[in-house]
């Protein structure tokens, strides 16, 4: 059942889980974030982000994901890191339920003033705003912030951020990044700045560049490397570990942001596929273990999260 991120989140705060957002980019990651969910009995955001929409279409990436709204468990279609006016505005044309504006790399003054501009035109229509406060480094996708531009959140002024635009939820940055190569050492979070945060800020608190970069998959990117000549593909490669994610929504994370974690499933899933199908050549089932790793990945994320047994 297709809902607003503001509903699922309140759900989530009340009830103090997290609930997974996860990027998709075609048919096959939407099905098997779906029938996670729906195995999970877990709420689910399903977004996109302005490179998806670059690649599939916006046309096509909404009809993908109403249809899979239509199963059993709330869902949100949501923009993810909205940096172009025209986008966001033609994904609330569009239906998205929820959109995310992205001006965290503006002095404060003009991301509230471009975060309230979209959140006009959103709660018009209905739609819940997600906005940023704090620079989170890395790359990912068309979000690119090196360690230098990258900021963490001033508590007092999230508060005030919040006060002056009236969004709905609100992205921080207190230690993870984007992208898989996160940190040259283990992550570790500043729950004490992120505690602080949710003391002062009455909103529900999201958490982006928070993939776990799972070593067991990243492992078996390596097989049979030497005779394809690309072992090493993500050498070094680190995620946010489970424990820090735990302490997170006990401080008030109550969305968490997973995409690289997709596309390493995805991508060990079609490699898999090619190495042992070797007489194959039908997209289908070339596809196919890549839903499903997909499928168990976002499976132990809603496990992990809380969001289980919630729907």
């Amino acid at each position: 059942m297709l809902t607003t991120t503001k509903k699922i989140l309140a759900a989530a705060d009340r009830g103090g889980y997290a609930v997974g957002a996860f990027n998709t980019n075609n048919l096959e990651i939407t099905k098997a974030i779906i029938e996670a969910a729906v195995e999970a009995k877990s709420p689910v955001i399903i977004q996109t982000s302005e490179g998806a929409i670059g690649y599939a279409g916006l046309g096509y990436l909404t009809a993908i994901i109403r249809e899979a709204a239509r199963a059993p468990v709330p869902v949100a279609m949501h923009l993810d890191h909205g940096k172009d006016p025209k986008t966001i505005r033609a994904a609330i044309r569009s239906g998205y339920t929820s959109v995310m504006v992205d001006a965290s790399s503006l002095p404060f003054g003009k991301n509230v003033t471009e975060t309230k501009k979209v959140v006009g035109w959103a709660h018009a229509k209905g739609i819940s705003v997600e906005a940023e406060i704090g620079a989170i480094s890395g790359v990912e996708d068309l979000v690119s912030v090196s360690e230098r531009e990258a900021f963490f959140t001033d508590p007092e002024e999230a508060a005030e951020f919040v006060r002056l635009t009236g969004c709905d939820s609100l992205a921080i940055s207190v230690g993870t990044a984007h992208g898989a190569f996160k940190s040259k050492i283990k992550p570790k979070l500043d729950i004490g700045r992120l505690a602080e945060i949710d003391r002062l800020v009455k909103i529900p608190l999201v958490l982006h560049g928070a993939s776990g970069i799972p070593q067991g998959l990243v492992r078996r990117l390596d097989r049979e490397c030497e005779r394809l000549g690309d072992c090493g593909r993500l050498a070094g490669a680190v995620g946010i570990p489970d424990t820090e994610i735990r302490k997170a929504i006990r401080n008030g994370i109550r969305k968490i942001n997973v995409d690289s974690d997709l596309r390493i499933a995805f991508t060990v899933g079609l490699r898999d596929t090619i190495l042992d199908e070797r007489s194959s050549f039908d997209p289908r089932r070339l596809m196919r273990r890549s839903g499903e790793e997909i499928r168990k990945t976002v499976s132990a994320k809603m496990l992990l999260f809380g969001s289980s047994g919630r729907a």
